[in-house]
């Protein structure tokens, strides 16, 4: 990664800790919003308003979600894809709690893990 990309996350970050005391659930939510923009982007196989030959489709805005956790409600804005096709890997349709959220997400980071190695 280069400091472009990391120094406004570590400025994020620093934020969500000084600003409110619910920071754990802040830092989740950020995670978990971030997880699901890098999921929409793997499917469509582009970023947004990036224009690419291998582009699957197009993104149509958000829906919103609540998700019960240990450090609090997580209110979430999951992406959708015109076809109606996108769905995330971290959480089961109609889940409502973490239920698997925690192991979902080891797995995720030990498969990009593996990737880079």
């Amino acid at each position: 990664m280069t400091k472009e990309k990391v120094a406004p996350k570590f400025e994020e970050v620093k934020a969500l800790f000084t600003e409110n005391t619910d920071a754990l659930r802040n830092l989740l939510q950020k995670m978990v919003q971030d997880i699901l923009e890098s999921e929409m982007e793997n499917f469509l196989e582009a970023g947004p308003y990036e224009r690419t030959e291998t582009r699957r489709g197009y993104r149509a805005g958000y829906y919103s979600r609540r998700l019960e956790t240990r450090v609090g409600t997580l209110t979430l804005k999951i992406p959708q894809d015109r076809q109606g096709n996108f769905k995330t890997e971290l959480f089961e349709r109609y889940q409502r709690s973490e239920k698997a959220l925690v192991c979902a997400m080891m797995e995720m980071y030990i498969d990009r893990a593996c990737q880079i190695l």
